[in-house]
């Protein structure tokens, strides 16, 4: 199932927006349970040793875990030099799509609990999930915020041009149900983006004046954007919840991989990029 070890330079970071993948449960690697092996090891992992680990896994993880998902995966790596992580970031709606198209992966890591919670009801989970870090919305808007935006009342001008993620991915449901906390039922939205990255793209560029997004995606774009906060009462918490899958071809890394997550370092690396604790 192609589960030879690329070399480490190699590992591809794929991002995905919202493009499903048409393959059949068959292609899946691992297709038979085959025991955990619970010897999964490497850093995160107590009691067992780094070199209990190799070859390669496949992430999935929602396209707002972009940068420090990268980062977790070469502290992973650096502290299991026979491992190689591949990952794949994209719509966690789009994401779970093709898990259960069958979609080679090891591990997902979704931006809501609804996604992932359908890949275990369809017995694709290879145990239970659980919340490694919770994030909240902001308003971005262009540096300068030529717009003037301020708030999410600027959200229902016509005038404006705005943007939202899409109804079906988790920052989509997010954004529409804080515009309906502050009373905004008729929001003038102008394109719905198929993820979260690909609506700041398009908010850093210019091409839109404001957009609903997560605090963690603000800072990643630096000085390019700016962030206007929304207040606590209409906001929207997303937990983010990780499993192994059960096809995984490397089950014991795919294991150890969710530990590192969960671990200290992994809390830490996800802490440094603006992510809350779960």
């Amino acid at each position: 199932c192609g589960r030879d070890m690329p070399p480490r330079s190699r590992r591809r970071l794929a991002v995905l927006l919202c493009v499903a993948l048409p393959l059949p449960a068959s292609a899946a690697c691992g297709d038979d349970d085959g025991g955990r092996g619970g010897g999964g090891g490497g850093a995160g992992s107590p009691g067992a040793a780094a070199s209990d680990l190799d070859g390669s896994i496949t992430v999935f993880a929602a396209a707002s875990l972009t940068d420090a998902f990268g980062e977790i995966a070469t502290g992973f790596e650096d502290a299991n030099p026979g491992v190689s992580v591949e990952l794949n970031f994209g719509a966690s709606s789009s994401l779970r799509e093709q898990i259960l198209a069958g979609a080679p992966a090891d591990v997902f890591a979704s931006a809501n609990i609804p996604n992932i919670d359908q890949v275990v009801e369809a017995g694709e989970a290879a145990g239970d999930p659980q919340v490694f870090a919770r994030n909240r919305l902001e308003i971005v808007v262009p540096a300068g915020n030529p717009a003037d935006v301020t708030d999410l009342a600027d959200f229902a001008d016509d005038e404006l041009l705005i943007g939202l993620c899409a109804e079906e991915v988790p920052c989509g449901e997010f954004g529409r149900q804080a515009l309906a906390n502050a009373g905004i039922r008729s929001p003038a939205i102008d394109t719905n983006e198929a993820d979260v990255r690909s609506l700041l793209t398009k908010v850093q560029s210019g091409d839109l004046d404001a957009g609903i997004v997560y605090r963690t995606d603000v800072l990643a774009a630096g000085d390019a954007v700016e962030g206007i906060e929304i207040p606590t009462e209409d906001n929207v918490m997303a937990d983010y919840p990780i499993a192994a899958l059960r096809a995984s071809g490397n089950p014991g890394t795919a294991d150890a991989f969710v530990a590192y997550v969960l671990a200290d370092v992994g809390q830490d690396i996800l802490e440094s990029h603006g992510f809350g604790p779960a």
